[in-house]
Formats: structure tokens, C-alpha cells, sequence
């Protein structure tokens, strides 16, 4: 079997090489590419390759640019560091992977379903249109600060201060740790897509909760979950019986 591997990292490709020999000694690594642009030229002229390792982050770019040229007619395992939940989408297109630093069992494992398959052996565009959006939502850039009116002053307000923003009476407001309240000229939908989804999470369509804010959390009837925070919030905070398993392993994560 002939491969190629490409990976800009010389540890992590001289690594992949060595379990590939340890697991089937009859696998050749032809050539070890670093980059996209040495991908591109590569792929330019037609190669008898039988199976491509293909990392996401090269030297100069995304991996998923080198489709943007070429096309790769042999199938391809990316490896990747992303966690679990941004590997979703892999499973979702029917796409393999390997979760680095690669592990010889799981790779063992692929190299079992790459012989077994027999479905068509290049990607299609929308497998790499679907891939590629979750890598950009992934990478957005969150915000830093908000700009909020404070009597006759603007101030920036910094988001490692706030502890929750909520809906009060139509106005989205905003908590900060040490207690004080700003109005926040923007509506909870556009804050949820400009925060952090690993540091705040929307619980109900009033709360958007930062996780350092929550004190405990108890079990209500049918299921709910109410959120104790600091400071404290006047109301209860109520998580409903269908988000309250996404809650919780947003907390536990």
C-alpha cells in the first residue's frame, strides 16, 4: 500500500510513519508533504497513491485550500487535534479521522475500514464545503469588549468581567462579577454568536450564563434544572428538561 503523508509537523509524520511499518510492514510512505503548496504541486500531476493522511493546520493554511486546485482521487484520514464535538461533522460527511497524538489502535482501526470500503474513493465538494465551514465557525473571533453606555460615558466592558447577561422588560443587560448592571445595546440572539460557547452558555431565551458565574445547581420538578449564580439573580433560573443534559456537559467539559 502506497501513502502519503501530509503533516507539518516532522515529529508527528515521523511518528504516523513508524505505527504505519509497526501495524503492516507492506505500507509504503512514498512522500511526506508539509505544506499546501507543496500539496498542490504534488496533486498537480496524477499519482497512484492508495491512501492520503492528511492534517487540517499546514505551515501556510488550511489543508482544505489544497481542494480549492486539486483533486486527491485516493481516499484520505485527516488527523487532527479538534475535540469531540467539532469531530461531529466528520462523522456526519462519512469522513475518517484521528484524533492526535494518533493512537496505533484507532489507526489500526481505520486502516481496517479503508480496506473495506467500496464507495467512491475522492471527496465530494460538499464533504469539503461542510468541513471547512466548521473549521472557520470553530475559529471565529469571539469578542473582547462591549461598548456600553454608562450615564453620559461610554465604557468598555471587558469579557472576563461579565457573570451573565439576561432580558429585562424587552432590554438585554448585562452582570458583571462584581455586581453591576449595564444595558447592553444589542439583542441576546447577536450576543450568543459573539461570546464563547465553552465560557457562556444561552440556558433560556432570558440567560446567557458565564460558567465561572454558576454556584450550584439543583434538581427541579420534571426534569429542570435551576441555576444558582454569583452575584445572585433575583428570579430563578430555570434550564428546561431538554437543555438541561447539554447544560450539564457544558459544565462538566
Amino acid at each position: 500500500m502506497k501513502v502519503i503523508i501530509i503533516e507539518d509537523e516532522i515529529a508527528a509524520s515521523e511518528n504516523l510513519a513508524y505505527l504505519l511499518g509497526k501495524i503492516d510492514n507492506t505500507i509504503r510512505v512514498v512522500d511526506v508533504l508539509d505544506s499546501v503548496k507543496a500539496s498542490v504541486e504534488y496533486f498537480s500531476q496524477p499519482r497512484d497513491i492508495d491512501l492520503v493522511f492528511l492534517d487540517i493546520h499546514l505551515a501556510d493554511g488550511l489543508s482544505f485550500e489544497i481542494f480549492d486546485t486539486v483533486k486527491i482521487d485516493a481516499p484520505i484520514i485527516f488527523t487532527t487535534a479538534y475535540d469531540q464535538y467539532a469531530l461531529k461533522a466528520f462523522k456526519v460527511n462519512s469522513i475518517d479521522y484521528l484524533l492526535k497524538p494518533i493512537d496505533e489502535e484507532e489507526l489500526s482501526s481505520s486502516l481496517v475500514q479503508y480496506r473495506s470500503q467500496t464507495k467512491g474513493k475522492s471527496l465530494a465538494n460538499e464533504q469539503v464545503t461542510s468541513l471547512l465551514n466548521l473549521i472557520k465557525d470553530q475559529h471565529k473571533p469571539f469578542k473582547i469588549t462591549f461598548l456600553v453606555s454608562h450615564r453620559d460615558e461610554l465604557i468598555p466592558l471587558r469579557i472576563e468581567q461579565l457573570a451573565y447577561c439576561y432580558i429585562d422588560t424587552g432590554i438585554v443587560k448585562a452582570k458583571t462579577q462584581d455586581n453591576r448592571s449595564y444595558t447592553i445595546d444589542k439583542k441576546l440572539e447577536d450576543l450568543e454568536n459573539e461570546l464563547d460557547p465553552t465560557v457562556f452558555c444561552r440556558v433560556n431565551r432570558q440567560f446567557i450564563l458565564c460558567k465561572n458565574a454558576v454556584t450550584n445547581i439543583k434538581q427541579y420538578f420534571g426534569g429542570k434544572l435551576i441555576v444558582n449564580v454569583s452575584p445572585p439573580f433575583e428570579e430563578r433560573i430555570i434550564i428546561s428538561k431538554a437543555k438541561a443534559p447539554d447544560f450539564k456537559k457544558w459544565m462538566d467539559s
